[in-house]
């Protein structure tokens, strides 16, 4: 999860990635249907757009957040990434620095993991609330002040996931505190817009980063899976969650907020069709179905 404020003379962003790091397992091919949905990859928005605009990202050091913001500062932006980890945020600085001659200032992230609901602490429970929505809510809130007081407009977003909207077994502390991120950003909307603050959100669905989904999917068994779920046949790429949530936080989207982007290759929607399962049924099945529909009479 994570969120991102852009204002006009000043443009804050804290972003964290609903993944996290893991051991190397066997990537799964996109299916074939895949090479309808080429995955676009540079910058979509010209160059200077985030000039004199600054972005602050939570979990900047890596995943997600590490292709934001080296979209963002390739688009002209002074970035500061804050995460858990100095070593991996000062790597992070150094490489993006020298590759588009911006500063990338230093300064903290997110959590979630797989367990059945029956195994939670309270422990586990706290941590990761504290980490998704009262860390986003506490440095949303204190931005959110400042540039109210000092009368400059910006642009937040939050990046929570697609079950934040249907809710999902074994990640329920991360869904609840991702649902209650989204109605946190949706009434701040609201509130805030006459301060010239807008407010958005971005679920996106599975998208492999760096050592993807080690604790949503520590084996790589599940992966498979996840494509069969896809219409669009494979997996997101960082860099066109860089795309969407660079245009989101731009002058360009302006007009826009208080909006939830669905943003995962139709997975939520092919989960949620109660006939979508119907695909597997071969040619030669169809016919035999069609025959037995034909066949039955009254009502």
């Amino acid at each position: 999860m994570a969120a991102l404020v852009l204002g006009r003379k000043t443009f804050q962003t804290f972003m964290a990635s609903c993944f996290h790091s893991s051991p190397a397992v066997a990537q799964q091919p996109p299916l074939p249907q895949s090479h309808f949905f080429p995955p676009l990859e540079a910058a979509m928005l010209p160059p200077g757009t985030f000039q004199d605009r600054v972005a602050f990202i939570t979990g900047g050091g890596t995943g997600l957040g590490r292709a934001m913001t080296t979209t963002l500062s390739h688009l002209g932006a002074q970035c500061i990434i804050a995460s858990r980890k100095l070593e991996v945020l000062q790597q992070t600085a150094d490489e993006i620095s020298s590759r588009t001659g911006n500063k990338v200032i230093i300064n903290n992230a997110a959590g979630n993991f797989v367990c059945p609901s029956e195994n939670l602490s309270a422990n586990a429970w706290k941590s990761i609330s504290d980490i998704v929505l009262n860390g986003t809510a506490f440095v949303t809130l204190e931005l959110g002040k400042r540039l109210v007081r000092s009368q400059k407009g910006a642009a937040f977003l939050a990046v929570t996931t697609i079950y934040a909207e249907s809710g999902s077994g074994f990640v329920v502390p991360s869904a609840a505190a991702k649902a209650g991120v989204e109605a946190l950003y949706k009434s701040l909307a609201g509130e805030w817009g006459r301060y010239g603050l807008r407010f958005n959100i971005i679920q996106p669905g599975p998208i492999r980063t760096k050592g993807a989904f080690s604790r949503l999917d520590p084996t790589g068994q599940f992966e498979a899976g996840m494509l069969s779920r896809i219409p669009t046949g494979r997996l997101g790429r960082a860099a066109e969650m860089a795309n969407l949530a660079s245009y989101v936080c731009s002058d360009y989207a302006s007009w826009m907020s208080g909006a939830v982007i669905r943003f995962d290759g139709g997975e939520y929607v092919m989960m949620a069709g109660e006939f979508n399962e119907l695909r597997t049924v071969t040619a030669d099945q169809w016919k035999v179905m069609e025959t037995m529909i034909r066949s039955t009479k009254g009502a």
